[in-house]
């Protein structure tokens, strides 16, 4: 009886002490969820707005004529260095100086005839005061003196105007600058009938450049005169140059239902290596700040599943009435302290594709959640060979009776 009643008292230690491990291990939470957290942080946070454009001088001169004939001479060649000033080609001047020969003639014939008519009109006047020519014979001595005075006048404006055609023949750069194209050569005849042709194009300074660029019009919006840019061009793939916004045009360019507008951007050249015409492409830096105060994007976005963390046995408190009527410039973070979670809500500023600036709301020293991760293992799929050197969980290795 002995022997039995010893048994009798093992097997109820048994069981009260196994009774005793389940309840513990029941109402012990399983940490089934990692948090991930950060602190305000310094960053600088900018955006920027990319597009393409063509490198120019700021100062670009087409050099034409204003004269038809022969190009009798050409001076200057392609990247010739010239002053304001400079000769730089002549157009054939034998028609012009015969022009300007028979005004010439012109100007001494109707000057004789002028001088005739006004003295004639003179003795006319006074013959006329003392009733001594009739007054059809004063009137005619007057047409013929103004008709004399207005030949007159008219031939020195056509010599004046074959003289300007004649100097127009002599062409001179009219700027300090490097010759970018030659249009035309030695014995070629140019027509000015119409429309003035192209000699040659010159750049003022090529140690000042700038991009002609054309910016879509989602983003010129936040395109302002001043702003920073940098940009890159084919030729030296590995240099970034810098520029600074100097106009934002508002005629805009409509091709392929695309609207975009043209952004001027001064580009400084001391080395010369832009050179007109590359194409580069740039970026422009509509939002600039350094230093500030910030928390990652992701700590904004969060979503947490409150149910799945009480269940792991953290205390959320969520606070629903903050939630209303949030401003624009308002979100929602979570802080976390020890086994303890609450919302929160904070005033922000600018942002980036990383961070957001924090301008009220958060301490310096309080823990924002960023992440949530799961850490519950994850079982090989059915009919697939589990990993020798995974751990398995327990009971995984029972025999459900399937031999």
């Amino acid at each position: 009886m002995a022997k039995n009643k010893k048994i009798i008292i093992s097997v109820s230690g048994v069981v009260v002490l196994a009774l005793c491990l389940a309840f513990f291990l029941k109402g012990t939470p399983t940490n089934n969820f990692q948090l991930e957290t950060t602190k305000l942080a310094a960053n600088n946070i900018s955006s920027t707005v990319t597009a393409t454009g063509t490198i120019q001088p700021i100062i670009e001169v087409a050099v034409g004529t204003q004269v038809s004939g022969k190009v009798s001479k050409i001076y200057v060649d392609y990247n010739s260095v010239v002053k304001k000033g400079e000769l730089l080609a002549e157009i054939d001047k034998t028609n012009l100086q015969t022009e300007v020969n028979t005004q010439e003639l012109a100007v001494r014939t109707t000057k004789v005839e002028y001088e005739y008519q006004k003295k004639n009109y003179a003795r006319a006047k006074e013959l006329f005061g003392k009733s001594l020519i009739s007054e059809t014979d004063y009137e005619t001595a007057n047409y013929n003196y103004e008709k004399a005075e207005s030949s007159y006048k008219q031939s020195l404006s056509n010599l004046n105007k074959a003289k300007t055609d004649l100097s127009y023949a002599t062409i001179y750069s009219p700027i300090d600058g490097v010759v970018l194209s030659r249009a035309v050569e030695e014995g070629q005849t140019v027509a000015a009938s119409f429309s003035t042709p192209t000699l040659f194009t010159i750049a003022k300074d090529l140690t000042k450049m700038q991009v002609v660029a054309n910016v879509d019009e989602a983003d010129i919006g936040t395109v302002k005169v001043q702003q920073r840019v940098t940009f890159t061009v084919d030729a030296y793939p590995t240099d970034i140059f810098d520029g600074t916004i100097t106009q934002v045009r508002l005629n805009p360019t409509t091709t392929s239902n695309v609207v975009t507008y043209q952004v001027i951007v001064n580009a400084p050249n001391p080395d010369l290596k832009l050179k007109p015409g590359l194409t580069a492409n740039i970026s422009i830096y509509t939002m600039e700040k350094a230093d500030i105060k910030t928390l990652p994007n992701k700590a904004l976005n969060l979503k947490p599943d409150i149910e799945s963390l009480k269940r792991n046995g953290y205390t959320v408190y969520e606070n629903l009435e903050i939630k209303n009527k949030l401003t624009s410039n308002e979100r929602i973070i979570w802080q976390q302290e020890g086994r303890t979670i609450r919302n929160k809500r904070i005033t922000i500023g600018d942002s980036d594709a990383n961070n957001t600036e924090i301008i009220s709301g958060v301490g310096n020293k309080d823990r924002i959640i960023t992440e949530i991760k799961s850490i519950l293992p994850v079982e090989p799929a059915a009919g697939t060979e589990a990993s020798p050197f995974m751990p398995k969980r327990p009971g995984g290795n029972k025999d459900n009776g399937n031999k």
